[in-house]
């Protein structure tokens, strides 16, 4: 789950990261009374959508006065911001924060995240704050600086310190950076975050480091554990078929192709994609449908793949175990059905009364193909597709 700048800005604050002064609105007119309240001089509006690079985008100006941070806000509010991170639909923003302005000395990098192949968080650090990360990474990966965390004995003492020293930082800073680390840390640990990063962390003229810019994204599996973090959700900011999808358990992705995907398994279900694009196609989604579904929850997945224009055929690539084949085949003709789907379907199953499966899909009268590898089902629902 994400949420957004000024929601993770006060959650680090809470476990001790300094962050700017300011207040989220939705009102323009708010916007100039936060402007006086921080002290009427420079202030920065900040439209708050679930996406970096918004300052490109036009997403983050300065205001000298209230009355231009009321004038910013208005142009703001409603605004559909493109990003390179939104794609070019882009994201209407409902919201603004008003921050207030800062003398900016240097602009450095903090993250934190959970590197699978270690098994460890990662605090990563860098000079070059500001840009993005992946450029960084991708041109200069040896001005970003990592130290690995001990899942028991936590983060020492003299990794902190190494960071501070690794992003140039002397006398009294260092200091402030290693409490820094250690508070963003700390919060990555209490709140069962999947990722904190910090872009840019600031140095001011005075020698003070605050976090400029901050994102947070959480394990959806452990949210039943942050009951206030699980309230931050903003629907609106999610693509309403994952939302769908969701209520019923589904885990499902939308994607950009013409070939719909129902899967059971997450690694299967990235198998079927790649297969997919091996073909000369272009999955139009991630759906695992996981290894326990009934025919409710088959129906179900149908009615959220249909309700995606762009699906041109269906690839049903299903290994019976749990979710036995006989049970998909009846889940998938019911569906059919009753949701009059107008699309080919091709249909690849292993597994747990496959035969049975096959056969009642056969004797259906409704226009399914079958294969009987994943490569032969890839193919025929590429060529498929392409006919459309």
């Amino acid at each position: 789950m994400k949420i957004h700048e000024y929601q993770a800005k006060a959650i680090l604050a809470r476990h001790g990261v300094a962050v700017p002064r300011g207040e989220v609105t939705f009102k323009a007119d708010e916007a100039g009374d936060i402007a006086r309240r921080l002290g009427g001089g420079t202030v920065v509006v900040k439209a708050q959508i679930h996406a970096g690079g918004r300052g490109k985008g036009g997403g983050v100006k300065l205001a000298k006065s209230p009355d231009e941070a009321v004038a910013i806000a208005k142009n703001m509010l409603g605004m559909r911001l493109v990003t390179h991170q939104t794609g070019p639909e882009g994201r209407v923003v409902s919201r603004v924060l008003v921050e207030q302005g800062l003398d900016i000395a240097r602009e450095l990098y903090l993250g934190v995240v959970l590197d699978r192949a270690a098994e460890k968080p990662v605090i990563m650090a860098s000079p070059d704050g500001g840009v993005e990360i992946e450029k960084v990474a991708a041109e200069t990966p040896e001005r970003i600086f990592k130290e690995y965390v001990h899942p028991t004995l936590g983060l020492a003492g003299f990794q902190a310190r190494k960071l501070a020293f690794a992003l140039g930082l002397q006398g009294d800073q260092v200091g402030k950076a290693v409490r820094l680390i250690r508070a963003v840390y700390e919060a990555f640990l209490a709140t069962d975050a999947s990722l904190v990063e910090i872009n840019p962390l600031i140095v001011t003229r005075a020698g003070d480091l605050l976090a400029l810019d901050a994102k947070m994204n959480f394990d959806d599996n452990a949210l039943y554990r942050h009951q206030d973090i699980a309230e931050l959700r903003d629907l609106g900011e999610e693509e309403p078929l994952e939302i769908e999808a969701s209520k019923y358990s589904l885990n499902y992705i939308k994607l950009d192709g013409s070939i719909g995907c129902m899967v059971n398994g997450a690694g299967l279900a990235m198998s079927t994609m790649d297969i997919i694009k091996l073909a000369g196609g272009e999955p139009a989604n991630f759906l695992d449908v996981g290894g326990g579904a009934n025919a409710e929850q088959i129906r179900n997945a149908f009615k959220i793949l249909m309700s995606d224009t762009h699906v041109k055929a269906v690839l049903i690539n299903i290994f019976g175990g749990i979710l036995r084949c006989d049970v998909l085949a009846e889940g998938v003709m019911a569906a059919v059905k009753e949701l009059s789907v107008g699309v080919p379907i091709v249909i690849r199953m292993e597994g747990t009364n496959v035969e049975k499966g096959k056969s009642m899909l056969q004797a259906s009268g409704l226009n399914f193909t079958t294969a009987d590898t994943m490569s032969e089902a890839a193919e025929r629902v590429v060529a498929l597709a392409g006919a459309r």
